[in-house]
């Protein structure tokens, strides 16, 4: 017998999943620990199946919007075993969806093998934080560790902007005021406006996506608040000039200054496959010291990347070193450092090195 929409969602939190798929002409699927596998005794899908299972979930507000906009994105929170943020969409004219599982407990940055320098995070009191990396690579989960961090130590105001709300935080010191686009604003760039009439210490903005949103956060920054944020970039260089060509040219030297001026960090992450199972993260961190200031006000953000080898004394790490390190303490394999480092001939210079 088929199962039902819940049925794989149990499924899916009982082998630790971190997504599962409906497209039409495939079965189900589950991603675990980095890998696609068809739901076992599942049939390929056809339309009516999918737009059952997806349905199933969706209420009539939802099943609306689907249908004019063609795509929809939601969270829901399955019993109490967690939540799913959701992405429902047209394929060939049919009814598809992606469900991603967030865990109902929030891993600490000890837990999720982070650098220990990421603790220096949740102390700073203003300025702005950016953790990148392709989509699936652990972003929302390093975010939530360092909130949930200044949530049980200091006794703060945490606003999160999010489309739509992942984890959960249960208030301990801070107060926290968690956002939902759509269902609690209409747009990014009006939420954070909003933010600075709402005496936030710290703000979490789900995603940068076009300049208005960049603009905005940039503001919140600039004045006096400490803000989080995730951008879908490859490395701490792409990063900046990703922020800064989204501007038009005659803005360009102004956005410069401002992101000189903020930055406290960049985090690009990846998730690798662990020798000793699930996945584990590689970890390249640019912090923000003058000399990375002084690259960023004059254009040469070509030059970050020497910067980042050059100053682990002040807590940066670069890719290569972080997966080399990954390898030497037997974490991930050899051949997943190589395919993944920036420079081939470093990384092996690494190995047994460090």
């Amino acid at each position: 017998m088929s199962m039902t929409m819940e049925q794989m969602m149990e499924l899916a939190v009982s082998q630790q999943a971190s997504d599962i798929h409906i497209v039409v002409g495939s079965p189900p699927m589950l991603r675990v620990h980095g890998d696609l596998i068809p739901i076992q005794g599942e049939a390929i899908v056809d339309g009516q199946r999918s737009q059952e299972l997806v349905f199933s979930i969706l209420s009539q507000e939802l099943k609306d919007q689907l249908l004019v906009n063609k795509e929809v994105d939601f969270s829901y929170q399955f019993k109490d075993q967690g939540r799913f943020r959701v992405n429902t969409y047209y394929v060939k004219e049919t009814i598809a969806g992606s469900f991603r599982l967030i865990p109902t407990k929030i891993k600490t940055i000890e837990e999720l093998k982070l650098p220990s320098s990421f603790h220096q995070f949740s102390t700073l009191k203003q300025g702005f934080v950016l953790v990148t990396g392709p989509t699936g690579q652990g972003k929302s989960s390093t975010l939530a560790a360092i909130i949930e961090e200044i949530n049980q130590t200091r006794a703060e105001h945490i606003l999160t902007i999010e489309d739509p709300i992942e984890f959960i935080y249960a208030p301990v010191k801070s107060l926290i005021s968690q956002r939902e686009l759509h269902a609690d604003t209409h747009s990014w760039e009006v939420a954070l406006k909003s933010a600075l009439r709402e005496d936030p210490n710290i703000v979490l903005v789900g995603e940068m996506r076009d300049y208005e949103t960049i603009a905005a956060a940039l503001t919140v920054a600039e004045t006096g608040h400490l803000v989080f944020a995730t951008l879908h970039t490859n490395s701490a260089s792409q990063t900046v000039d990703r922020i800064i060509d989204v501007f038009p040219e005659h803005q360009q030297g102004q956005i410069r200054m401002q992101l000189a001026n903020t930055l406290q960090a960049i985090v690009s992450q990846r998730l690798i496959k662990s020798i000793k199972g699930g996945r584990v993260a590689a970890s390249e961190v640019m912090i923000a010291n003058s000399a990375v200031r002084n690259i960023i006000r004059e254009g040469k953000t070509f030059q970050l990347d020497n910067v980042i080898l050059t100053s682990s004394e002040a807590g940066m790490i670069s890719l290569d070193n972080s997966l080399a390190k990954l390898v030497n303490n037997g974490e991930i394999a050899y051949e997943e450092g190589l395919e993944l480092c920036i420079w081939p001939d470093q990384f092996n210079r690494l190995i047994k090195t460090i």
